[in-house]
């Protein structure tokens, strides 16, 4: 009890501070904030733990979308189901189906119980999942479990995204940013290559799918003393609560210009409820409208078919998958650390555009290995270092940076809600890309299909050009302030 006292004092002294602190300001000049610059940057190293235990969710979003790469065969053969290719869609895209609605409702979980809670929330279906999924005997209770999962993996993303750029400093939010892609390529990596057995182990597949309760076990637990959202807090009426977050993220002496920052965008219109027609139409469309595109097109490039299903079409091109799956982790995992290098650098924008660019010629060189003008041999290059292109272009920018430059440029008001809507479009795009890319494979040919691909790179090129702005070195606040319209 004593302890519970000394922890409200401890905040409603930092109350008092924070209101001495605004009183203070108004007083003050209105370069007064620019006193932060005279102290230079928060040490990145206060945050980067808590960022690091938020990517778990990344991690498990990886190995949940490559789980079944490696395993889908002997999980067909084991269930009953083999050679149905429409079966075998339905176990990749119902869990996308489960991630649909957990995205769908992410934003209002996020602002109702803050982003710790919401992790824990993602990992408990997690878990759940994935033990239906490893102990089920027909593919019904195969499907359920992928469902829970995909539940999971919905709340994730989106709540990662939000927890990354509120924590982060401005002149490391890029990097950080970029970390949740790189535990993404660690979660695929892992799945294909705790994978690899199944194909000569019977029953294998299901200690795939046990593996994965682990890390989320583990995302429950550590989320449970990590910081809160600033961000949340305050928009919740604690601003005490929210100068002791900072303190711990940024420091003490960043925690009053962080505060006055903070209130410059915040201050204004957090009192009422955001409405779910105000993502749709008014002041906020347009931000919500260039989020929602850039997570289609991403879709749209094709770049999901490739990492389902790499292994059936090495496999037709007479390449051993464990060997083409590996270099498939690598590319993806050089490009992740090169976009991470690189993204407070040259910035979000032409990071997509030369990503999407680069994606839009490797398609090309798949439609060319899979069409009639070179021979046999000479395709099998094409289409397997079109593939291993595809997935390092991908990763150097139209892979980590959309929910990034997502979470930067949507208001504080509605930015978990909008960011919810945007990756419920993203999950809608991935749910039929996985569900119909075999069949469209199958009806309308490698050349035409990869065309279309190559053809929504460059339209998501030319997008980027039209109507993404740069935010590289630049506060929330000071994006915020610069996209909106004033009324």
């Amino acid at each position: 009890m004593r302890g519970r006292h000394l922890e409200n004092a401890y905040y409603a002294y930092k109350r008092l501070s924070s209101k001495d602190f605004v009183d203070d300001r108004e007083e003050a000049p209105p370069d007064s904030i620019e006193i932060s610059k005279d102290i230079g940057n928060p040490p990145w190293r206060r945050s980067l733990v808590h960022i690091l235990v938020a990517t778990i969710s990344s991690l498990l979003f990886g190995y949940h979308l490559g789980v079944v790469n490696e395993t889908l065969e002997s999980i067909s053969r084991d269930l009953g189901f083999s050679g149905n290719t429409m079966a075998e869609g339905l176990v990749v895209s119902t869990c996308l189906g489960g991630a649909f609605f957990g995205s769908l409702f992410s934003g209002w979980v996020a602002d109702g119980v803050g982003r710790r809670r919401a992790f824990q929330l993602c990992a408990l279906p997690m878990i759940v999942g994935a033990s239906v999924s490893a102990t089920t005997k027909n593919l019904w209770g195969m499907l359920l479990g992928r469902l829970l999962v995909g539940t999971g993996m919905g709340l994730g993303p989106p709540v990662a995204a939000l927890y990354v750029a509120e924590v982060s400093p401005a002149y490391v939010r890029g990097t950080y940013g970029s970390l949740t892609q790189i535990a993404t390529c660690f979660g695929l990596m892992g799945s294909l290559y705790i994978g690899m057995p199944a194909k000569t182990t019977m029953g294998w597949w299901r200690i795939c799918f046990w593996v994965s309760a682990i890390p989320a076990a583990l995302l429950a637990i550590l989320m449970e003393f990590c910081a809160e959202s600033p961000y949340w807090l305050l928009k919740s009426g604690r601003s005490g609560e929210a100068e002791v977050e900072f303190e711990r993220l940024l420091g003490a002496l960043h925690v009053k210009s962080a505060m006055a920052e903070l209130s410059k965008s915040d201050g204004r219109d957090e009192v009422e409820k955001v409405k779910f027609t105000e993502l749709l139409y008014g002041r906020h469309f347009k931000v919500v409208f260039i989020g929602s595109t850039l997570f289609a097109l991403q879709q749209l490039s094709g770049i999901n078919a490739v990492f389902y299903f790499s292994s059936t079409v090495f496999k037709s091109a007479g390449v051993p998958s464990d060997f083409a799956n590996t270099c498939v982790g690598l590319c993806n995992l050089f490009g992740s650390v090169v976009a991470m290098i690189l993204m407070d650098r040259l910035g979000r924008r032409v990071l997509l555009m030369g990503s999407f660019f680069g994606m839009a010629v490797s398609m090309c060189i798949q439609a060319i290995g899979a069409s009639s003008l070179v021979s046999s041999s000479q395709s099998v290059y094409l289409s397997v270092g079109g593939i291993l292109l595809v997935v390092l272009t991908f990763a150097l920018g139209a892979g980590p940076v959309p929910s990034l430059l997502l979470s930067e440029i949507l208001p504080s008001r509605i930015r978990a809600k909008a960011m919810a809507v945007c990756m419920a479009v993203h999950w809608v795009v991935n749910f039929f890309v996985g569900l119909l890319f075999l069949r469209l494979l199958e009806q309308i040919g490698p050349l035409v299909l990869y065309t279309v691909f190559s053809t929504f790179c460059m339209l998501a090129v030319i997008f980027v050009k039209k109507n993404v702005l740069e935010t590289k070195g630049k506060s929330l606040q000071e994006i915020e302030i610069a996209l909106l319209p004033q009324v």
